[in-house]
């Protein structure tokens, strides 16, 4: 079993404690079933997501897809090491068995005719989807209170935000409800969710998973990732939905080397010997949260004990970082978005009388998006238009090529870059819903790494000692050079638990049952 597994036995309550990987060894060794593991983790959300309201939409099929996976497993059939886990899907991948609404009432109820690759690539690796996950609408926000369809609800304290885009996600993962989760990180969706929730995303190197099927934000920022409680786990489920994918014309070709592998390395080296460590100077800010602060420089502390070099490097450019990609990706929304438009697919609000096809056009609009949405059209269109484009739109790709060479400058120093991985704990639901440019902030520090391509990691530094919620750890590496994030990641992730005698998200509280929750056997 898994050395971040405290848990020994395998009963209903103890499955959904473990890791993936641990999962997959007891399923390997047929000491369980997948519907075993399947009910058990159905039975969790049927419990507390009534508080946390992670899911939009729990499948119908979980149990059965389960039961053909075990049939398969005991006809002798060799099956991936996934094979049998459950996985929850952030609601912007198209499925074609449930609905994928994006978080928009604009797409409520809508079923896609086909599976994003990722999905489908779930599905031949015969890992078991348990649901759809809420969501920011159309992955805009960094606390998932845009989403339509109400806010997700942090685990660690129910009155905080998850994070977000991809909230929902992150919440499910650190309420137990699933082991794995797919999300969508366009300027930090999968990272800054991890770092508030305790839990671990990665985004990988633009173009290294499919984005075909994925309902586009900005087109050259958005990169599918995972989501998962180690980096391990993390690994495994990157190595599944990893690859080159014709569909995707922004999809590499590069013959990718095992993640899962990579993890294991730096886990048993657990030290950093001759590794150079790069702290951003402009990522380790005066005003970032006490506590975060306190953590990260104990992190670092920590890893110069263990043989890192650390070195201080400057990235002059990401000072501009945040402001060029509010015109970057407004301008691409308003581009993605414009097929909404009443006419092909989703949502059509009649305007009372009749009208004409712009008319309709405008009540649909009107009515299926929400504020945020709206304000990032508006915009974004305004930066695309004659007159503008050059100022605005044109500018903002300069300085995202700025961006790119600083980061050259910096991996010519440094074999990896950290920084904390948001600027604060979670904060409360409602507390920055009116002040957009306060929420813009809390992407400060992952913005960077979309900006340029590379891939991205966050995982858990620690509890901050003002609030006893969980703080971020982000790792950077050039672009492709995923496995060396996972080979350092496993390697700090394992020095940290050291360090605590147990992992982060063992610290969390515990939720609420719902009375009616068991045996509940939800399918």
């Amino acid at each position: 079993m898994a050395p971040h597994d405290s848990v020994t036995t395998a009963g209903t309550a103890d499955l959904t404690r473990l890791s993936a990987a641990s999962l997959s060894e007891l399923l390997q060794a047929r000491e369980v079933s997948s519907v075993e593991v399947t009910r058990a983790h159905l039975d969790r959300i049927a419990a507390v997501d009534g508080d946390v309201h992670a899911f939009l939409h729990i499948s119908k099929d979980a149990i059965d897809a389960a039961e053909g996976i075990d049939v398969l497993r005991r006809s002798g059939d060799q099956l991936g090491p996934l094979a049998g886990v459950p996985i929850a899907i952030k609601d912007v991948l198209c499925t074609l068995d449930m609905p994928s609404t994006a978080g928009s009432k604009i797409l409520d109820g809508w079923v896609p005719p086909y599976d994003a690759t990722v999905v489908r690539k779930l599905r031949e690796a015969y890992l078991v989807p348990l649901g759809k996950t809420n969501m920011d609408e159309f992955a805009m926000g960094s606390s998932t209170e845009h989403s339509a369809f109400g806010p997700t609800h942090n685990p660690w304290d129910l009155d905080r935000i998850p994070g977000g885009s991809g909230g929902g996600s992150a919440a499910a993962v650190a309420a137990f409800e699933a082991p794995l989760a797919l999300g969508s990180d366009t300027g930090g969706s999968i990272r800054q969710p991890a770092a508030v929730t305790g839990s671990v995303g990665v985004k990988p190197t633009y173009g290294g998973v499919s984005r075909y099927g994925a309902i586009a934000l900005a087109s050259s920022l958005d990169q599918v990732g995972p989501v998962t409680r180690t980096v391990l786990d993390a690994a495994l489920l990157h190595d599944v939905i990893g690859g080159h994918d014709p569909r995707d014309s922004t999809s590499l070709k590069d013959e990718w080397p095992s993640f899962a592998a990579a993890a294991r390395t730096g886990a048993q080296r657990r030290n950093l010997n001759g590794v150079r460590v790069g702290v951003v100077k402009e990522l380790d800010a005066p005003g970032f949260q006490p506590g975060v602060s306190e953590r990260f420089h104990e992190t670092l502390a920590l890893l110069a004990s263990n043989g890192a070099e650390i070195v201080e490097v400057s990235a002059p450019n990401f000072e501009y970082a945040v402001a060029a990609y509010y015109l970057i990706l407004p301008a691409e929304a308003s581009s993605n978005l414009a097929k909404f438009d009443s006419v092909r697919f989703g949502l059509r609000v009649n305007p009372v009388g009749g009208g004409t096809v712009e008319d309709v056009m405008a009540a649909t609009r009107e009515a299926g998006f929400g504020a945020e949405v709206k304000r990032r059209i508006i915009l974004g269109t305004y930066a695309l238009s004659a007159g503008y484009y050059d100022a605005y739109y044109g500018s903002a790709q300069k300085v995202r090529t700025l961006i790119q060479r600083d980061f050259t400058g910096a991996f010519e120093q440094a074999d990896i870059l950290i920084s904390p991985s948001a600027p604060t704990t979670a904060f409360r639901i409602g507390e920055k819903i009116d002040d957009p440019l306060a929420m813009y902030l809390n992407d400060v520090t992952t913005i960077p790494a979309n900006l340029a391509g590379i891939p991205g990691m966050s995982l858990p530094m620690g509890l901050a000692p003002e609030d006893g919620l969980p703080t971020g750890l982000q790792l950077m590496a050039p672009a492709r050079a995923d496995a060396r994030l996972y080979e350092h990641g496993a390697a700090i992730e394992a020095l940290l638990e050291d360090s605590w005698g147990r992992t982060l998200i063992s610290q969390a509280p515990e939720l609420k049952i719902a009375p009616s929750a068991s045996g509940s056997g939800v399918n």
